[in-house]
């Protein structure tokens, strides 16, 4: 679909265990992840609006063409990893929307990950059952 000729803006973005590669051509708005329609690839409007935040916030609502390719995770966390790569795209095309990213808490790394299961425990924090007799 696009070529590697056209210029374009990149953005690495993560989020739990999902890692987006982001591409940002000049455009009209249309989102392409991993190679399907936005709203082919996302059912729920909401992770729609988590994508498309960063614009929001920039105001460059339809000025950009998204191309991402995002592997891990669920839909959730590859949502999140979308809109953490678009929000450092957007900084590589124009330095000026970094005091409003950054208020807005976009180019911030959500650290949150899955807690590790520990030994005689049946999950992180889950004990197994207890008995009196």
């Amino acid at each position: 679909m696009y070529t590697s000729a056209k210029p374009y803006f990149y953005g690495t973005g993560r989020r739990k265990k999902s890692v987006a590669r982001v591409r940002l051509y000049p455009g009209t708005g249309a989102i392409t992840i991993n190679g399907r329609n936005i709203d082919e690839y996302f059912g729920l409007e909401t992770m729609k609006l988590i994508v498309n935040q960063p614009f929001g916030v920039t105001e460059t609502v339809g000025k950009f063409d998204i191309v991402a390719n995002v592997q891990g995770g669920g839909f959730s966390g590859q949502a999140g990893a979308i809109r953490h790569g678009v929000a450092r795209a957007l900084l590589t095309a124009d330095e000026t929307y970094k005091p409003l990213l950054k208020k807005a808490g976009l180019l911030t790394r959500d650290p949150r990950m899955k807690e590790r299961k520990k030994y005689g425990l049946k999950a992180a924090r889950r004990a197994p059952q207890f008995s009196k007799r």
